[in-house]
């Protein structure tokens, strides 16, 4: 609670905090963490939260002492909550996929995303639960659609689970790797930045690709 306390008061104080993985974890520690971790990979309205560079950073402050949990327990929450964040959004899907479908877009539900989610699923199947924990926005929706078609329950836990791993332990790894080099230590913000142009850079111009053509198809 004293994690959450503090965290809560630094957003009043600094809101841009939310979006700041590194401050997520000095603030809210082991608990925001994995809570921020859930919703981003659940709740279709936190999409926007920062999961490639939360999982990255959460290495590193593991490798300088920052967060004061073994390498091992930090992963292992973070899968967990990974893997608890998709149940969620499938249940979700499988329940209201049809209001959701319904909704008018706003700041926090774009149409487009579900759309998108469903054209990565048309094309990989189950796998896109695997493939998609490496794309921000995908990572939110793909559960939300496997539950929206009703895929098999333990289909559905198997390659979530597995996504979630895989997902993990690579980027969760090499932060606690490279948390080690001073270099990153002294530059995790300017890193953290960069990673998140990279990541989000290919999907957002692949939402804007298709909203052009939805556009096109329609005026023709």
């Amino acid at each position: 609670m004293e994690e959450i306390s503090q965290f809560i008061q630094q957003i009043q104080n600094d809101p841009g905090s939310i979006f700041n993985p590194e401050s997520v974890i000095r603030y809210g520690g082991i608990t925001i963490l994995c809570l921020t971790i859930f919703a981003e990979t659940g709740l279709f309205f936190c999409f926007f939260f920062p999961g490639d560079s939360l999982v990255f950073t959460a290495g590193v402050l593991t490798a300088t002492g920052a967060l004061p949990y073994h390498w091992s327990i930090v992963l292992s929450l973070m899968i967990l909550s990974a893997i608890l964040g998709n149940l969620v959004g499938y249940l979700f899907g499988k329940r209201t996929g049809d209001l959701m479908m319904n909704r008018k877009n706003n700041i926090f539900f774009q149409k487009e995303y579900i759309t998108a989610a469903e054209n990565f699923y048309g094309r990989y199947g189950a796998m896109a639960l695997v493939l998609g924990r490496f794309l921000p926005i995908i990572r939110t929706f793909a559960p939300i659609v496997a539950g929206i078609i009703k895929l098999p329950f333990k289909r559905f836990l198997f390659y979530s689970s597995f996504g979630a791993i895989l997902w993990v332990l690579p980027i969760g790894a090499c932060g606690f790797f490279l948390g080690a080099i001073p270099f990153v230590q002294n530059n995790l913000g300017s890193i953290i930045i960069a990673m998140v142009i990279g990541i989000t850079s290919p999907v957002i111009y692949k939402l804007l690709k298709e909203r052009r053509k939805k556009k096109k198809k329609n005026q023709s």
